[in-house]
């Protein structure tokens, strides 16, 4: 459990760097700033998978057995979401935070199925952080210019990249013992 927390703070610090600690990152620079940032997100994934992988916490909860299917569903909204923000889809004028917004679906689809200790530190942790991230954004800036170049070519490729992708994670999954289908 101390390296799920780890991993979290761990985690923090380089995604809010900007809104949180914006002059060591002016002093930095975008060329060092950025490959640190992304070396502790490294570093604080590697932690929480260990933390998460090696825990063995009490069950806090049962999920309910629609759960599974409301995961899978919910999952698959998530990984369009997350590939929203940088597409040419219409998607991408849903919402001013189309990634946090899908990591949050993430966090919230997985405690639908995992009510353990480790679970609810690491998947509530991460939607907690999701939500503080969205509004640190919005408290820097209000009024977000709507993106023009949407089309349907744009959600097409989303569309066809989002799906193959769920369906890499979704193997993952399987090569790890999981089964995200149920069963």
């Amino acid at each position: 459990m101390l390296l799920i927390a780890l991993g979290l703070i761990l985690w923090t610090w380089p995604h809010l760097m900007k809104s949180v600690t914006p002059s060591l990152q002016a002093r930095l620079g975008d060329r060092v700033a950025r490959p640190l940032a992304a070396l502790f997100a490294l570093a604080a994934i590697v932690l929480m998978v260990i933390g998460y992988r090696s825990a063995a916490g009490a069950q806090l909860y049962t999920p309910p057995v629609w759960g599974v299917h409301a995961n899978s569903l919910l999952n698959l909204i998530a990984v369009a979401l997350m590939g929203a923000g940088s597409s040419k889809s219409h998607l991408r004028n849903l919402t001013r935070h189309p990634m946090n917004l899908g990591l949050l679906i993430w966090c919230l689809a997985h405690l639908l199925v995992r009510g353990s200790e480790e679970a609810v530190l690491l998947w509530g942790g991460l939607a907690v952080w999701s939500l503080l991230a969205i509004a640190l954004t919005d408290r820097a800036a209000r009024a977000k210019p709507a993106f023009a170049g949407a089309s349907l070519a744009g959600d097409l490729r989303l569309t066809l990249i989002a799906l193959a992708l769920y369906g890499v994670i979704v193997w993952l999954h399987i090569l790890l013992g999981l089964q995200p289908f149920g069963g």
